[in-house]
């Protein structure tokens, strides 16, 4: 098998065909999960009108987790890694434990947006951007800490700690569905006899987008979720050679492309303030190169305020212009 600087293997031995599409897909995964939910948080960040808003510290948590995920993907993916007790080159379950954040992130978002529209005094008045932001942080703190002790502890009991988290999971699980259901119903009924109003359009997009989230996490969750729950109780369940050929290890991997394309498609401000930030520079600057590569130099000078002689320029302009038309008969 070929390795990468004589430690650990490759993910597959491009024996066969489809060795080839597999390490070409977890490339370009990575590579998509990382642009598009860092552009997220970039667009977030960068926005004081965004991070001012609750439910926009929830997204940016998410696409901080989805971010590092893309970024494991590049280990996960690519290299013969095999989380579990016992453990092949494994992280110690630490790079799969971004989706873990995600999960709780999910939960406290839910109740969130139920609070918002159900409770709006109550959450105005107690309900601050420090309570989220802190809500935010527990998040990955109680998710690490559990692996800390984990890793110190004898594999035997490691795994039945792994094992008692599977159960917590359960419940957790059990919980979202009921809140994606109570969400969807104030959705279709209550926040249809409020009077018309940008509060109302606010309130019905955030819950569309945790609610449309939701759903979609789960769906690509459950399989991997599942499967884990089969082996644990039964030991059966589906088994892979590694992460990188695990399907539903996938499937859950790929919430970290699915859930920052929902904000994106979802939130007006939010997906303006991605092109604002950091795609509409980066397709301004290209836009300005290719020009100047047609010989166009002086409408650069133009902007950074060097024009200091008007006819010498519009000279220089009609020269370029002619350069450019002679250019293009080429």
């Amino acid at each position: 098998m070929v390795t990468f600087n004589l430690t650990v293997p490759l993910s597959v031995d491009f024996s066969r065909p489809e060795d080839y599409l597999i390490f070409i897909f977890h490339i370009l995964f990575a590579t998509g999960s990382v642009l598009l939910a860092g552009s997220v948080v970039i667009g977030i960040m960068s926005t004081r009108a965004l991070r001012s808003q609750n439910r926009f510290i929830f997204m940016l948590n998410t696409s901080i987790s989805d971010t590092l995920t893309g970024c494991s993907v590049f280990y996960l993916g690519l290299f013969d890694v095999q989380e579990g007790y016992p453990s092949r080159n494994g992280t110690y379950y630490i790079l799969p434990s971004f989706l873990g954040v995600n999960v709780l992130t999910f939960v406290f978002a839910q109740f969130d947006r139920y609070l918002a529209v159900c409770h709006p005094f109550f959450y105005k008045r107690y309900i601050s951007r420090g309570v989220v932001i802190g809500v935010c942080a527990l998040c990955w703190i109680y998710t690490y800490s559990i692996l800390t002790v984990q890793s110190v502890v004898p594999v035997a009991f490691a795994a039945q700690m792994n094992a008692f988290g599977v159960i917590v999971l359960q419940v957790i699980v059990a919980v979202k569905v009921l809140m994606t259901i109570k969400l969807y119903m104030i959705t279709r009924y209550q926040l249809s006899r409020e009077a018309p109003g940008t509060d109302k359009e606010s309130k019905k997009e955030s819950l569309r987008i945790i609610v449309f989230v939701v759903i979609c996490f789960l769906i690509l969750w459950a399989p991997s979720f599942v499967n884990i729950s089969v082996k644990y109780v039964t030991k059966n369940g589906l088994r892979f050679k590694n992460e990188a050929t695990n399907l539903f290890a996938i499937m859950a991997r790929f919430n970290a492309l699915s859930t920052p394309a929902l904000y994106i498609w979802g939130s007006p401000a939010l997906r303006a303030a991605v092109w604002n930030s950091v795609w509409g520079k980066i397709f301004k600057r290209r836009k300005t190169r290719l020009y100047n590569s047609t010989g166009c130099l002086w409408s650069c000078e133009i902007r950074e305020g060097r024009r200091e002689n008007p006819q010498h320029h519009i000279a220089s302009e009609k020269h370029e212009h002619r350069g450019l038309f002679n250019y293009l008969l080429k």
